[in-house]
């Protein structure tokens, strides 16, 4: 006897035909999606504000929700007690992640994946002119924000810290926390990611009141921090970046939006990723030197560094032309 179906299964296959025919897969499988961020004064939450924009605009009936968050290792964290279905996590806080090292020392995530890159983070040490600070290894006991407590850039300036064997005073607490102490002198510094080769909305708004420079790496630390630190790359930060300076030899890390393969149906991440690219725009809108970005090739360029591209997202990226 011939299976009755009702309307609504009729309409499902229909759907998932259509879909087929196009060549990817009936998405939005979650109705309720909440990523995670980073800390509300970062570039990066703007951002963020952009991304939830595009999703929605490909997942019209999900309901979509962006929070601000510690950033990356606080947004793997959220992940494993599903608190949140993706966020905000650096390249080498995943490969840390799954490894099981540094802040997860016995907590391996082993199934992150990335849905996509959103931009090339690059570690932004900077010092105040007045503090006398001309090398890394004149932060040797001084005091210095390594950044947001329980983000990967915190995590990041440690683990260089710690590989070019210099034991600055570590002054943890929140960007707002830095930002203060170095404006009343009580800290030297701070260390933070930012956008690209281009300076942070945080550091423009601090040198309108506190002359402040970058602290950059000579060519052999470049060396050692690269022998000992996975998951990151190097750039110069150009002369001139802030007004009258020479250019810097500083870390930079992939900044991807990711989620836990085991969470994450396929078709949720591809319908991310998909999102993502088909309404760049939006992105680019508020941080222009996007427009240049390949967002393809750097997806794919992930799986080099040593973490996995979600399956889903990596069917989608595969896709592009």
């Amino acid at each position: 006897m011939p299976m009755q179906l009702n309307r609504r299964e009729m309409a499902k296959l229909a759907a998932a035909a259509a879909a087929a025919l196009a060549g990817g897969p009936a998405w939005a499988q979650k109705n309720s999606i909440t990523f995670g961020s980073t800390n509300a004064t970062s570039s990066n939450y703007a951002l963020a504000v952009a991304m939830s924009k595009a999703i929605k605009q490909d997942l019209p009936n999900a309901n979509i929700s962006m929070i601000e968050t510690g950033a990356s290792v606080d947004n793997v964290r959220r992940m494993s007690k599903d608190e949140i279905d993706f966020g905000l996590v650096m390249v080498d806080t995943s490969i840390q992640a799954h490894d099981g090292t540094g802040p997860f020392q016995g907590k391996a995530v082993t199934d992150l994946g990335v849905l996509y890159v959103h931009d090339i983070s690059t570690l932004q040490m900077v010092v105040r002119v007045d503090a006398k600070i001309n090398s890394l290894k004149d932060l040797q006991g001084k005091r210095f924000s390594a950044g947001i407590r329980g983000s990967g850039a915190e995590v990041l300036t440690r683990e260089i810290f710690s590989a070019l064997g210099i034991t600055p005073q570590w002054s943890p607490g929140s960007i707002q926390d830095a930002l203060e102490g170095t404006q009343n002198r009580q800290l030297v510094g701070y260390s933070k990611y930012g956008v690209g080769n281009s300076l942070d909305a945080t550091l423009r708004e601090l040198l309108t009141s506190t002359p402040m420079k970058y602290v950059g790496l000579t060519e052999d630390e470049r060396k050692i921090v690269a022998s000992k630190v996975q998951g990151v790359d190097f750039i110069t930060l150009p002369a001139d970046t802030i007004p009258g300076q020479p250019a810097v030899l500083t870390p930079i890390v992939y900044a991807t939006y990711s989620s836990r393969i085991s969470q994450m149906d396929d078709a949720t991440a591809y319908a991310i990723a998909k999102a993502i690219y088909d309404h760049r725009q939006y992105l680019i809108d508020v941080f222009p030197h996007l427009k240049n970005m390949d967002f393809k090739a750097v997806a794919l360029k992930t799986e080099q560094l040593g973490v996995r591209l979600h399956p889903g997202a990596k069917k989608f990226w595969e896709s592009v032309h």
